[in-house]
């Protein structure tokens, strides 16, 4: 079957390789991947495509070879036991999902308090105890549509908190590779002047000024003329940014070379009472946020970036965010980040396909006044010439 799919993209005109074919074969042998289309969708891409300048090409080629099907994998009798365990625990009917509670966040919360003076040992299964491969709202490896993540991966990233020590890594500044046609759209976003020392020669004054002086060699020079935007960029960080770690690279790259008057802080999920500029030090050094409203003038172009996919309490509610109580809701945050800054959009690199989808993208949007954009070239000449008007 997925020899037929290879052909596929082949015939698509996608410059696939048998090398990058086996490596597909040896990652759902290996069980990277949970077994959904979905995640076969996001896997087969990041092999099999090189070049974002694909993805269009892939998403038909794709669309075209799995029409109809619910599931990349025949119903044959060796299959191994332990992917049809995973399937059964994550793929619930309509009637039983419908049948898991939904507490509410704060019913959710006082009931996790009651379940850890309650449980003594270790559980998996079910649908009330603190474990593993359940319906219960605590624990991971289940299916809950509002839960608490303790310990282990998320499977369908549906937590409204997280309780674990999260290491986060930096984004790379010097990544290369794929970022000149980033860097053509990025500058669309442009306003030279000559400031500071001079640097450079003045051909046209020289030239001026010798002739005024008889033919003797009268050499003048100017400042170089520079891009003087000043651009605040904020970086979503970890969780599901995760799966956009490369993409997101070459964006910064590219940023970092464009803009020489860029400044940037992280953040996870959404923005609240403090950012980061290190992740390995993000908890011993952070940065109060009214200190970031404070310290740039408005004329800055602020750029969030994020996938803006988390649950809508982070956004919405106190207390909301996946790692600690933060006193004021996200929203506020991102709102005195608008009004301070005129001059904004949020770049998401999720498929734009997809955020309908996603409820707390459709609330960051509304929030940031329908001024995001994905990551791709046309929808970053589309922001730049947002941020330029």
């Amino acid at each position: 079957m997925l020899i037929d799919f290879f052909f596929t993209l082949k015939d698509a005109k996608i410059p696939v390789s048998i090398k990058e074919f086996l490596m597909l074969l040896e990652a759902l042998d290996k069980g990277l991947i949970n077994m959904s289309l979905d995640d076969f969708y996001f896997l087969s891409r990041t092999i099999m495509v090189k070049d974002e300048a694909h993805y269009d090409k892939f998403d038909k080629a794709f669309g075209m070879y799995f029409k109809g099907i619910d599931t990349i994998f025949e119903q044959r009798p060796d299959i191994p036991l332990d992917w049809l365990t995973k399937r059964l625990q994550r793929e619930l009917s309509d009637e039983q999902k419908a049948a898991i509670e939904k507490f509410g966040y704060d019913k959710l919360m006082d009931r996790l308090k009651e379940l850890l003076n309650e449980q003594k040992e270790r559980h998996e299964g079910g649908n009330k105890w603190i474990g593993t491969g359940g319906t219960s709202p605590f624990g991971n490896g289940g299916t809950n549509p509002e839960g608490i993540r303790i310990g282990g991966k998320g499977g369908n990233r549906s937590a409204v908190k997280v309780w674990e020590e999260r290491a986060f890594k930096d984004y790379d500044a010097e990544r290369e590779l794929g970022t000149r046609n980033i860097k053509v759209a990025l500058r669309r976003l442009r306003k030279f002047a000559r400031q500071g020392a001079e640097e450079e020669l003045a051909l046209d004054a020289t030239i001026k000024a010798t002739a005024n002086n008889a033919g003797y060699l009268d050499i003048k020079m100017q400042p170089e003329r520079k891009n003087n935007i000043k651009v605040l960029m904020l970086l979503d960080v970890g969780g599901t940014m995760d799966d956009h770690i490369q993409q997101t690279e070459e964006l910064f790259s590219a940023a970092k070379t464009e803009f020489k008057n860029m400044e940037f802080f992280y953040f996870h999920n959404c923005v609240y009472d403090y950012l980061w500029k290190n992740n390995r030090r993000r908890h011993a050094e952070k940065f109060p946020t009214w200190d970031v409203l404070r310290k740039y003038p408005p004329d800055t172009k602020l750029i969030f970036v994020g996938d803006a996919t988390m649950s809508p309490y982070e956004i919405l509610q106190p207390g909301g965010s996946v790692e600690y109580n933060n006193e004021e809701a996200g929203a506020v945050w991102l709102q005195r980040f608008a009004t301070t800054f005129p001059k904004y959009i949020w770049l998401n690199p999720e498929p734009e396909g997809l955020w309908q989808y996603r409820q707390s993208i459709s609330v960051i949007r509304q929030v940031m006044s329908n001024r995001m954009f994905p990551v791709t070239i046309e929808g970053l000449e589309r922001g730049m010439r947002l941020l330029s008007k």
